[in-house]
């Protein structure tokens, strides 16, 4: 990629280092990878957070145009980054410490798969795919610190920070764009395990329901069905039954919305148990009794070419 830095009044000081505008061209090699992720990986340093504040603002531009973080990015693209604030080497900010041992440790045992082009991690239950939102750390950020000869790490897709299960990293960016383009033409096999609420009735069911995002209740982003939405297709399969009390699912995705299992589950009567979001605060109640501690989902397989 290249740079190039535009000073006068948009110059900006950090401790002894001025900031300013910058304007990046996109390589051959950043084609095909999330704006977001361009940006974290560009802006060392700067929190997730405060990338998806400047997103919101406008303050980034593609080819002079808002841009979306899901948006993908083309060689030749020309991005413009407003003037940030990095952390001093040193001066205790969280955004520059090492992950804790402990913390690389979980991750490293997790690693169940590696090849030349990726590695599947199964990522445990309240551990984030990256750090923000309070989490100075997650998966990828301890992965790079772990591997530090391995540049090209990035995520291939995500999970909730709650949500166990197999999570993709691509280890070259030639194959982050053809896992990318397997997913969105939806050649991709992402198979979850859900224990639900109550009994399932429902039989096999396949939920197409639009989704939209960004609704807030106290304060927090919820995800609804709405005919605005964008369409989300997630197929149900009774696995076992637990009486009255709960049943084991395994669940098929052919889109990937956020939250795409936990709302449908939740829109067909059957919240995911142990979630505190969409989920019956009175059910989980009684589950935990049995000892489900944590929101029961699992990404028990993906499949790609």
């Amino acid at each position: 990629m290249a740079y190039a830095n535009k000073g006068g009044d948009d110059a900006e000081t950090v401790g002894s280092r001025p900031t300013a505008v910058q304007y990046v061209e996109a390589a051959e090699g950043d084609a095909g990878q999330r704006l977001d992720n361009f940006l974290v990986r560009t802006l060392k340093g700067v929190p997730r957070t405060h990338i998806y504040r400047l997103l919101r603002k406008g303050e980034v531009r593609v080819n002079s145009k808002r841009a979306k973080p899901e948006q993908r990015i083309a060689a030749g693209d020309r991005i413009r980054l407003p003037p940030v604030r990095r952390p001093e080497p040193g001066d205790g900010s969280g955004e520059t410490r090492a992950p804790s041992a402990s913390l690389q440790k979980l991750i490293t045992e997790a690693i169940v798969y590696e090849d030349a082009d990726l590695l599947v991690i199964n990522k445990p239950a309240g551990v984030a795919v990256h750090g923000g939102s309070g989490m100075s750390h997650g998966v990828i950020e301890v992965l790079r610190a772990v591997r530090p000869d391995a540049k090209e790490l990035d995520l291939v897709h995500r999970l909730d920070r709650d949500t166990s299960g197999c999570l993709i990293v691509a280890k070259r960016r030639a194959a982050l764009r053809d896992l990318h383009a397997q997913l969105r033409e939806g050649r991709a096999e992402k198979r979850y395990l859900a224990l639900v609420c109550g009994k399932w009735d429902l039989g096999q069911k396949r939920i197409e329901l639009p989704l939209a995002t960004g609704e807030r209740r106290g304060g927090e982003r919820h995800v609804a069905v709405r005919s605005h939405g964008q369409m989300a297709v997630s197929t149900f399969r009774p696995v076992q039954f637990f009486g009255t009390a709960a049943t084991l699912m395994e669940v098929e995705i052919g889109t990937g919305r956020t939250h795409q299992i936990r709302v449908h589950a939740a829109y067909a009567g059957h919240p995911v148990a142990g979630d505190d979001k969409y989920g019956d605060r009175e059910r989980n109640e009684v589950l935990r009794r049995y000892g489900v501690e944590r929101m029961f989902l699992h990404a028990a397989s993906i499949g790609v070419d």
